[in-house]
């Protein structure tokens, strides 16, 4: 059974054309996994060989474009009749300075007749090479090329019931992986038993929903590594006493994701330590309490930066950013859709975020985070989760 009814991804690909229309483009061909799959359902990891999803003002429903192989992963997952699945031959990867998966792609649009059309591709999309474009516009020299990058990303983040029911079943699974985790450390505990928890909470699910592979691997370093916020478990490392621990985590169901971050000292805190955690907790509240309909991204962060400025703290980086399908290399929406200075976006009810107020100092690092839903009224947590720092 498909994730959405039939009539929503009809819907979606209405929201899509008319942008398209707005922005003066004929077709669309989207490469990033998340757009793919909310335009078509597609949902396979064959993310490392070129595909696609051609969207066109002249027909109603889109085409998806993969190796052969993959088919039949686009028969079951997607929306799309026989007609509207178009698989290449591997010969197509095997010499690609002789011939390449676009040149595939550029005789279908000929097949089509829309190689003079004005087509959007999604530039600075992770799996849109240099190579790739160089190759398609070789190919189609009557076609006038725009960037389309982002341009759906914006379309999906205002989430509808469904997507915001998937996102509440991988906050449930985040829950019990993050409470399972900090449970499990403990001196003498291995690091890479911890992260095997993590994965394994992950995979498992709830028990009435299981889960799904994460876009991006845990976030778990200890020590003074907590100062960097992108490292992961120490391969032979033990937790120790008077150690601090960061954990960075999501839950995933239909490729729907709800991250968690929460902040663990093993032993007696510091201090510094304490007081910084205290920091970011009146520092989100803050901005859970900024956060509503018709504010703006950049005054929500404004707010965070006020909170923790009186602290003599400052945070350069952006305290949040949009939320919902995720594929590898990352959860997030991949939009300016963030809490950051001169971001002008008007937050909208069911718009969702990974609210981030993350704080990587000298030698040390907190952060206590939450995933959360605009609403009507302000914003709501989609996790639940005991915001606080954690002392074992």
């Amino acid at each position: 059974m498909l994730p959405f009814t039939k009539e929503e991804y009809q819907e979606r690909v209405q929201k899509v054309k008319s942008t398209m229309a707005e922005k003066g483009m004929d077709v669309l061909f989207l490469v990033e996994p998340a757009n793919m799959n909310w335009v078509s359902g597609y949902d396979a990891m064959s993310f490392y060989v070129p595909q696609g999803v051609v969207v066109s003002l002249d027909e109603e429903m889109p085409y998806w474009i993969g190796r052969f192989q993959d088919q039949y992963s686009a028969h079951v997952t997607t929306w799309l009749d026989d007609e509207h699945i178009r698989p290449y031959a591997d010969k197509y990867l095997w010499e690609p300075k002789v011939v390449h998966v676009m040149d595939f792609v550029a005789d279908f649009i000929k097949e089509k007749r829309w190689q003079a059309k004005t087509i959007g591709v999604e530039k600075d999309a992770h799996y849109f090479t240099a190579h790739w474009f160089e190759r398609l516009t070789a190919a189609l020299p009557d076609a006038k090329f725009t960037d389309a990058t982002n341009m759906v990303n914006f379309l999906r983040a205002v989430k509808s019931k469904q997507e915001l029911d998937y996102m509440g079943i991988a906050a449930r699974i985040v829950e019990k992986a993050m409470g399972n985790a900090i449970h499990m450390m403990e001196p003498g505990v291995r690091e890479n038993a911890v992260g095997a928890q993590i994965l394994y909470d992950q995979a498992m699910g709830t028990g009435a929903f299981g889960g799904e592979y994460i876009a991006l691997n845990p976030i778990i370093p200890s020590g003074d590594r907590t100062a960097a916020a992108h490292l992961t478990w120490k391969t032979e490392g033990c937790y120790e006493n008077n150690q601090l621990v960061y954990i960075e985590i999501a839950g995933c169901y239909r490729r729907y994701h709800a991250p968690l971050a929460r902040t663990i000292f093993i032993g007696d805190p510091p201090k510094i330590v304490s007081d910084t955690a205290k920091v970011c907790v009146e520092g989100i509240n803050a901005a859970m309490e900024a956060a509503k309909p018709g504010v703006t991204c950049e005054e929500v962060e404004r707010v965070w930066q006020t909170t923790i400025n009186k602290y003599g703290l400052e945070k350069e980086s952006r305290m949040g950013y949009a939320v919902g399908i995720g594929y590898p290399p990352v959860w997030m929406e991949n939009t300016s859709l963030c809490f950051k200075p001169g971001e002008k976006t008007v937050l909208q009810p069911n718009m969702t975020f990974h609210m981030m107020p993350g704080l990587w100092l000298e030698g040390y690092g907190v952060a206590i985070t939450e995933c959360i839903r605009i609403t009507d009224r302000g914003a709501e947590t989609i996790t639940k989760f005991p915001r606080q720092l954690f002392v074992k």
